[in-house]
């Protein structure tokens, strides 16, 4: 087979499963409504929870999301996936979930939780009254999980450069010591430079660090010469 004949064929192979593709979406959505229709208006699937699918017309560049809730089905087109997804969401009474914006340059977003190795973290307990009131700037407080957390927009030359500024900031100005990022699996890891995922895990370490090693007698001195000869260069 000549070289035309080949990019022919996978031309002719890549149209027939993209029909493919949106023929089996809109069999689905047809499907959906059938089903509403032969089990009618009090139809229910309790305990599934929200489920949606969202799916690129080809032609159009618009994106089709159906959402079913266990009660309704919903359909609603938007530019993008996060969009047609957010209205769907809204659609069956939910609060939508829609990307940020980038931060400016040199901007870092970021959360910070305080949720002491002890355990002794209580969303409301008066130690929380004076941050709360006056939070540091750029800063709102929220509830993450059961702990007193913070979701934050700070200026830095890089992330950890603006994690480090604002710890210090709470710690001298609130005597709180934050030692998480938010981050659940510290054994991950993503090669993205800087400011990516994979900075917040490193910096969530060091916290934890910076937070555990006085209680069994280590100075942050100590923390700082140990990285420097543990990575010294044989």
């Amino acid at each position: 087979m000549s070289g035309d004949e080949r990019a022919r064929c996978e031309a002719a192979l890549e149209g027939f499963f993209e029909v493919a593709r949106g023929w089996e979406f809109e069999l689905a959505w047809k499907l959906c409504w059938l089903e509403k229709g032969l089990v009618g208006e009090g139809w229910r699937r309790p305990g599934t929870g929200l489920s949606v699918r969202a799916e690129q017309d080809a032609r159009s560049g618009l994106w089709t999301a159906v959402g079913d809730d266990g009660e309704r089905r919903v359909r609603e087109m938007a530019g993008t996936a996060d969009e047609a997804t957010a209205l769907v969401q809204e659609a069956l009474g939910l609060t939508a979930w829609r990307p940020q914006p980038p931060p400016p340059p040199g901007w870092h977003r970021f959360t910070l939780i305080h949720c002491p190795v002890d355990g002794s973290s209580e969303e409301d307990e008066p130690r929380y009254e004076a941050i709360r009131v006056r939070p540091p700037k750029g800063c709102v407080v929220e509830d993450v999980g059961g702990c007193f957390g913070m979701r934050c927009e700070r200026p830095g030359a890089r992330l950890l450069d603006a994690v480090a500024e604002l710890c210090g900031e709470i710690r001298a100005g609130y005597g709180l010591v934050m030692a998480d990022l938010g981050i659940e699996k510290l054994w991950e890891w993503s090669q993205d430079g800087t400011d990516g995922w994979g900075a917040e895990i490193v910096g969530q370490l060091l916290l934890m660090a910076a937070e555990r090693a006085p209680k069994l007698g280590y100075s942050t001195d100590d923390l700082v010469t140990f990285l420097r000869t543990a990575s010294r260069a044989a």
